[in-house]
């Protein structure tokens, strides 16, 4: 089983909380950002991504999240699929939107509501289906588990629950 991050459980824990993620390929590869969520190996593989503030659209806050997590800009396209995910304490509903574009160079960035001390991005990187693959189920977002290949993830269900099967039937 794993144990959440006590910082992430604190902030995150017992509410809704409403995620802006981003689909970004490079050619074959995927952009994914490394975060110490669960357990001591603190590997767990994403899509960059984060909370919507107050007032604040979803297309802006996918903006600024990437640029404070990954070191990019980018132009944000359609929605592809909203993924909610319910895991005491945690309930997220994340609207993923494709990247249509991006400039700059990537570089592990930070998450301003954690303190120095704190910090859960341990790396980001493009990775291909195969890096993804080797990947502990447990260590990649259920997406990557569900979408099969990198076209999969293009194809997946509109709204993607918990109670779904890992292969979206």
């Amino acid at each position: 089983m794993q144990t959440l991050n006590a910082n992430i459980g604190n902030l995150y824990g017992g509410t809704v909380r409403v995620r802006a993620c981003g689909i970004c390929m490079r050619g074959d590869k995927l952009l994914l950002i490394n975060h110490a969520l669960y357990g001591a190996d603190g590997i767990f593989w994403s899509p960059p991504g984060g909370g919507v503030q107050f007032g604040e659209r979803a297309e802006h806050a996918l903006i600024r999240e990437f640029r404070e997590e990954t070191g990019l800009d980018v132009e944000v396209g359609e929605l592809l699929f909203v993924h909610e995910h319910i895991k005491a304490p945690l309930h997220a509903v994340e609207l993923f939107f494709e990247i249509r574009s991006f400039t700059g160079n990537t570089a592990s960035g930070s998450d301003p509501e954690l303190g120095a001390d704190g910090q859960i991005i341990r790396d980001v990187r493009f990775m291909d289906w195969e890096e993804i693959r080797r990947l502990e189920p447990a260590q990649r977002h259920r997406i990557l588990n569900m979408a099969g290949s990198l076209a999969g993830i293009f194809k997946l269900n509109k709204y993607i629950t918990a109670d779904q099967h890992p292969l979206g039937h």
